[in-house]
């Protein structure tokens, strides 16, 4: 019996990862970007034949999408895109979000001239990632470019996941990244989706003030304050 070398072997399965976390990035972005509707059959054969791979790195990353809640599997049904969330559970989304963050921030504080200035340079990015938004909606207030509102979500996640990963603690880190994908599902369900950009970059600029301070309850006080206006606008927009 000839046997593999071990990092042919290796080998095989990190290609087998990187494709399957590719199709998971893939289906991901599919559900975020509204292409598929709420409650609609997600077929594996289809989905690959659509992403031009086999139906095994397909399959594996509906099982991984399912443990996120996004889509739902049901005997002899196959896998679906979940419903929206109810009020109730968008709150509960919000409630669990801020009590991560909010611990998150508090441990992150004081933060190093050198974080503070990653800090700084993201909120200018997610400021203008808004300003882009809001021509956007000024040129076609009834047809909304997702290429826009995803790069604005993505700076605008950046900003928290700075000081997330500099909370000393990859707890924290990995909690909010398992909530990021309801987060962001959330907002693109929300009726009016990218509405309150002028308000998220206010209230990011009083988080980088009140982290610049170098005070952790200010700082702490400062995310809680814009999470709970965020959950307000998402109870109002749902």
């Amino acid at each position: 019996m000839t046997i593999a070398p071990v990092g042919a072997l290796r080998g095989g399965v990190v290609q087998r990862r990187v494709l399957r976390d590719g199709v998971y990035d893939e289906i991901l972005e599919m559900l975020l970007a509204g292409r598929v509707a709420s409650g609609e059959s997600l077929s594996i054969d289809g989905l690959a034949r659509q992403l031009g791979v086999s139906p095994t790195p397909v399959r594996e990353a509906l099982g991984q999408l399912e443990h996120t809640g996004l889509v739902t599997r049901a005997a002899l049904k196959g896998y679906r895109v979940s419903p929206p969330l109810t009020p109730s559970r968008m709150a509960e989304l919000m409630d669990a979000r801020a009590v991560v963050e909010v611990a998150a921030v508090r441990r992150a504080v004081p933060l190093s001239a050198a974080v503070i200035t990653e800090l700084e340079t993201v909120s200018t990015q997610h400021r203008r990632a808004a300003q882009r938004v809001l021509k956007m909606m000024t040129r076609h207030p009834s047809r909304l470019e997702w290429e826009t509102l995803r790069a604005y979500y993505t700076v605008d996640w950046e900003f928290h996941l700075v000081l997330l990963r500099h909370s000393h603690n990859p707890y924290l880190l990995h909690m909010a990244q398992t909530l990021a994908p309801h987060v962001h599902r959330l907002r693109q369900l929300m009726n009016r989706g990218a509405i309150d950009v002028e308000l998220a970059v206010v209230e990011h600029a009083a988080i980088l003030d009140a982290v610049r301070s170098g005070d952790p309850a200010a700082a702490a006080a400062s995310m809680e304050t814009h999470l709970v206006a965020v959950r307000s606008r998402a109870l109002t927009d749902g």
